[in-house]
């Protein structure tokens, strides 16, 4: 007999687990699906909706709750805030859920987890909010801080930095871009099916495919139900990578026997491709720092059926002798901010600091003044993160250039042509969601001199 689970309590226990700092919301959802794989495909889906929903509109959520609540958010037990922000999300934003089951459930949810005294604290606040969605009071579009942060649920500090940066129009695109829901991008294995192949293998399974806009073998999915129940996932003929580092392999412009270090490789996305490309003439280093990742990145070059793929725990600030000047081409994508991902890593943007992002900036070039010296003469290093923070990438470029034996190479002709503009041709690429078709994500490439 199948056992009953409440998904709005799964729901509940993965925001206050989010909340507790132990993991990502993306890793601790995944655990759950695992744990409940029995659950429904709608289910599912509501299940999904329901934290990645209420995490990405977390502040929008909490500034609707403080107008109702005679207790404001920041004050209220962990219990009853988690509950009140997802309840307040499917009033705001699941229209087929009735708000008298929203409320109901909220009430009986909040009893189950021994806060009785405060059933009718919840339903009082939650009815008032049902009353009244349409009355809300938001900040005026003349303050533009505040505006785009409440309106989009971005926090002010990163609002503020980008409209410096990039200024009001490209900011409200990027923050509109976040919080939209994009097909999964996947990267066919090209040693073992084609794209056409593949596609109509995922087209029988009801699975709906259609082509990215680049690179040309790059395939987008949905309406499936999770990754391990497609067989061609578990047979290794593809794996999940946004088009974005797809591109590094791209711009690698690898040679037929090439020998390639990835120092911060897991989970191995970008090593397998590289391989791939490699057509198993050519090595792959994956390196990255604990067990577990390199663990990870075993298991899913082993799915793959990746044979030209060594894996090795190290720390990519320590200098490996062995590998000195031996490497043709030389991949850094390193520790970053990450907000150029915040459309898949929901919880990060509340996570992360400026301080945090200056901390990342200087570890990036510590690992950079380390791994350069891998890059033969003549070799390339491709240095990538997946933000879209000054600090951590225009300006590692120009640090990068001022301090070690390397000149940037021009990436006109390794990208598509709608890639192109002023930065490419020299040496750099900076990838924005809601201008690109893609994640936040930069790419920059580099030569060593001929000494």
């Amino acid at each position: 007999m199948t056992e009953t689970v409440d998904s709005r309590e799964l729901a509940l226990g993965i925001l206050l687990e989010v909340a507790r700092g132990e993991a990502y919301s993306h890793v601790v959802l995944r655990s759950v699906l695992e744990k409940y794989q029995y659950l429904g495909k709608q289910e599912r889906a509501f299940l999904t909706r329901l934290t990645e929903g209420t995490l990405e509109w977390m502040i929008h959520l909490d500034y609707i709750i403080n107008q109702f609540s005679s207790v404001k958010v920041h004050k209220m037990k962990p219990v009853i805030r988690s509950l009140l922000r997802m309840s307040v999300y499917q009033l705001k934003f699941m229209d087929r859920v009735p708000a008298s089951a929203v409320c109901n459930e909220a009430v009986k949810l909040a009893g189950r987890k021994g806060f009785g005294s405060l059933k009718g604290f919840v339903n009082g606040v939650l009815r008032s909010i049902a009353r009244n969605l349409s009355q809300i009071q938001y900040p005026d579009r003349d303050d533009t801080l505040t505006y785009l942060s409440v309106m989009y649920s971005m926090p002010e500090w990163i609002v503020e930095d980008w409209l410096g940066d990039y200024g009001e129009e490209i900011t409200e695109r990027m923050l509109k871009a976040f919080l939209e829901k994009e097909p999964l991008s996947i990267c066919p294995n090209l040693m073992k099916t084609t794209q056409a192949e593949l596609k109509d293998r995922l087209e029988q399974q009801g699975i709906t495919v259609t082509a990215a806009a680049w690179p040309e073998y790059a395939l987008r999915i949905e309406n499936y139900n999770y990754l391990w129940a497609i067989p061609e996932f578990g047979e290794g003929l593809f794996q999940v990578q946004d088009v974005s580092s797809m591109l590094v392999t791209e711009a690698a412009a690898l040679g037929e026997e090439d020998y390639c270090i990835d120092v911060c490789a897991a989970p191995g996305g970008k090593s397998i491709h590289l391989a791939e490309k490699l057509q198993g003439r050519g090595w792959v280093d994956a390196r990255d720092l604990t067990a577990s990742k390199t663990e990870l990145i075993r298991d899913n070059a082993l799915r793959c059926g990746i044979g030209n793929l060594g894996v090795l725990q190290w720390d990519a600030c320590v200098c490996h002798k062995e590998s000195l000047e031996k490497a043709d081409i030389v991949l850094a994508d390193l520790p970053c901010s990450g907000l150029g991902v915040l459309g898949k890593k929901t919880d990060l943007k509340y996570r992360m600091t400026r301080e945090q992002e200056q901390e990342l900036s200087a570890l990036q070039r510590q690992i950079l003044e380390v791994v350069q010296a891998y890059v033969k003469p003549g070799g390339i290093l491709i240095y990538s993160t997946c933000t879209i923070h000054r600090g951590e990438n225009e300006e590692n470029v120009k640090w990068f250039l001022e301090h070690f034996p390397f000149q940037a190479v021009s990436l006109d002709d390794c990208l598509p042509g709608v890639l192109k503009g002023e930065t490419t041709s020299l040496g750099y690429l900076q990838l924005l969601p809601g201008i690109h078709a893609s994640d936040g994500f930069f790419l920059a490439k580099f030569k060593r001199n001929c000494e």
